[in-house]
């Protein structure tokens, strides 16, 4: 019983995580977010004292 369990469990661990990573990849790689990832990667270049508040 243990063994069934603790397999099934690793088996829908490894796919659950697989499908995030894919579903993490899609997000990454949409050119719909593009312009917002362009605004995040000048955050640390902005000299402003202000934080930028959305």
């Amino acid at each position: 019983m243990y063994e069934t369990l603790s397999s099934f469990a690793q088996t829908g661990g490894l796919l659950l995580f697989v499908l995030a990573f894919v579903l993490v990849l899609i997000y990454a790689l949409n050119p719909r977010n593009q312009k917002n990832f362009d605004k995040a990667k000048q955050i640390p270049l902005n000299d402003e004292d202000e934080p930028d508040v959305r």
